[in-house]
């Protein structure tokens, strides 16, 4: 049966039709392939005489809107397989073709009514192979806008053909899509390469692909935001601890990595032996966990870990800090029993809630339960899934469930995060792990002696501390808070007779531990203080006459303007007490 869908869902894709039309328009010789729905609009991938230009959107919308004009309706026609191949063979459609000899082969067609059979819609004098559901008729379509034409592999596999494919946003009214299409140009002004590379923070470099260079004052934020993990993770019990960035390929034969996600590692041979350079952390840990025998009392272990991992991501999947091969994940591995799960889940949201609140950004929870393809004991799986809610409950969080949509291995929390834009990030996971403690042979001795299997969580809170430096530099649009400001304060002397005196209130302010740098440039006081706003420094201390003479300092706020002038040490104490409290 095919899974419900949105009305927005229904009228974008309804939309996709449109456009293939429109394109078949232009080019009657053009072979179509898919064009779903997706976040904000739809797509649809063509095999096209030619290569599209931009100029060629604004007349395939116009197309488009004429086609809407016209109140077509969308029918659906229920068509025999055989017959189906007839009518994508006799209409010149390979891609169709293909797509239906699938379906025959696996057994599954869009109709539900019947496994010999599948589903076109007809649309004035097009047709479409789809599983629909559609809009009644074109004049129910809303606002459309095309965006840009992309190359997409057929299916998806770089051995097959390159497609164009042709995005588009759509809405249901013009002023969503016009406050779309102005964050979207919000979005491109906070585009973190830019900013990183405007701020001195990171950059990256052809020769190592997927992997950023971390400048001095890029290593100041990630020092904190680290330095915070560590003292939060310690505050809850967690051990620090560190693993090898290589191991022989038996250990992922033994996690089942091997098997399942090669394509995705880095591996090479030396002295007749496969070596990996890991993608997690999970076996190392347990390596540490085996090392001696457990008992009951010694549970729950905790361990974290500052993890350097790396995978074989495509290249044209790389994107800044989002989308990289290395990869440093605040990693870490609980081994508890099974009594002890709930009460360690109830920890690690609390975990959660205490990192997000100081970046104020209200993270979003999602339970992920059994799937098809589970391994275990359902009995374990059911009492697994009753912890994980009750843990939610408890903590008294709002939550979504995604039904069977957890890992083989275990149930999930996913917990995704909206930035100042309002997009959504996946971040943190609460995953539970029946798996890799079996595979390992893992144990500890249970309180009447006999041994038991501990069960393992996975927990990782920033995820990615690239992407979420990537994520955080976007939703601060640089101006990060005062804790975590590269350069907290700029010196600005008003002339070169006033350095001396600005140099003793930069000597005075370092060694209050700000992070500090004064302008001794030639530049007028205004190019000075335009600098430092690039620079988006929060605070500005311009010094003249006037304050070498009352021996207080006037400080210009990034946030609030002009604040006067004050003393040296209560401007000390304001800062201090600003960066302990994370405002």
């Amino acid at each position: 049966m095919a899974k419900e869908k949105n009305n927005l869902e229904v009228m974008r894709h309804s939309l996709s039709h449109v456009l293939a039309m429109a394109v078949l328009d232009m080019f009657p010789e053009g072979k179509l392939a898919i064009g779903p729905a997706i976040d904000n609009g739809f797509y649809y991938d063509f095999d096209l005489p030619r290569t599209l230009i931009p100029e060629d959107l604004p007349l395939l919308e116009k197309k488009m809107k004429h086609i809407v004009k016209q109140n077509l309706k969308f029918e659906r026609q229920d068509v025999p397989i055989t017959e189906a191949l007839k009518i994508a063979k006799k209409a010149n459609q390979p891609y169709k073709t293909e797509l239906i000899k699938d379906l025959e082969k696996a057994g599954n067609t869009p109709n539900s009514r019947g496994k010999k059979s599948v589903s076109f819609y007809k649309t004035g004098e097009f047709i479409d192979l789809c599983e629909g559901p559609h809009v009644d008729s074109t004049n129910k379509l809303g606002i459309f806008k095309l965006s840009h034409t992309a190359g997409a592999y057929w299916k998806g596999d770089e051995k097959n053909k390159m497609l164009q494919r042709i995005y588009a946003y759509a809405f249901e009214t013009q002023q969503e899509l016009d406050e779309y299409l102005k964050n979207l140009e919000e979005a491109r002004n906070r585009d973190h390469k830019k900013i990183g590379q405007a701020l001195d923070l990171f950059s990256f470099h052809a020769e190592a692909p997927g992997s950023a260079f971390w400048h001095p004052k890029g290593m100041i934020i990630w020092n904190e935001l680290e330095s915070l993990g560590k003292s939060v993770r310690k505050k809850y019990g967690n051990e620090e601890i560190q693993t090898p960035i290589l191991a022989k390929n038996t250990l992922w034969k033994t996690s089942g990595h091997w098997d399942h996600y090669k394509e995705d590692m880095f591996h090479f041979k030396v002295e007749k032996e496969t070596y990996v350079l890991k993608p997690m952390d999970c076996p190392f840990n347990i390596k540490i966990y085996q090392e001696k025998l457990r008992s009951y009392r010694d549970l729950p272990v905790r361990y974290t870990e500052i993890g350097r991992v790396l995978r074989n991501e495509k290249s044209g999947q790389l994107n800044g800090l989002f989308r990289v091969r290395h990869i440093t994940q605040d990693d870490a591995h609980i081994f508890c029993t099974k009594e002890q799960v709930e009460s360690e889940i109830e920890t690690l949201i609390k975990m959660v809630k205490e990192y997000y609140k100081i970046f104020d950004i209200k993270p979003q929870f999602y339970f992920s339960t059994r799937p098809d393809n589970f391994m275990g004991e359902k009995k374990d799986w059911d009492k697994a899934e009753k912890n994980l809610e009750n843990a939610l409950r408890k903590e008294k969080i709002s939550y979504e469930t995604k039904e069977n949509d957890g890992a083989f291995y275990g149930p999930k929390i996913d917990i995704d995060i909206e930035d100042a834009l309002g997009r959504k990030w996946q971040l943190a996971t609460i995953q539970l792990d029946f798996q890799l403690p079996e595979r390992f042979g893992l144990e500890y001795i249970a309180e009447n002696g006999s041994k038991k299997t501990p069960v393992m969580i996975h927990a990782a809170i920033f995820g990615s501390l690239e992407r979420f430096i990537g994520i955080l530099t976007e939703h601060y649009n640089g101006n990060f808070p005062l804790w975590l400001a590269p350069v907290q304060v700029k010196v600005i002397p008003v002339s070169e007779k006033f350095e001396k005196f600005a140099r003793g209130v930069e000597s005075e302010l370092k060694n209050a531990d700000l992070r500090v740098e004064l302008d001794d440039s030639d530049e007028s006081v205004g190019k000075k203080i335009r600098n430092a706003e690039m620079q988006k420094i929060p605070y500005m201390l311009v010094l003249g006459e006037k304050e070498v003479k009352s021996k207080k300092i006037a400080v210009r706020s990034r946030k609030n303007g002009d604040l006067g002038q004050i003393d040296t040490k209560k401007l000390i104490e304001k800062l201090t007490k600003e960066i302990k409290e994370k405002e």
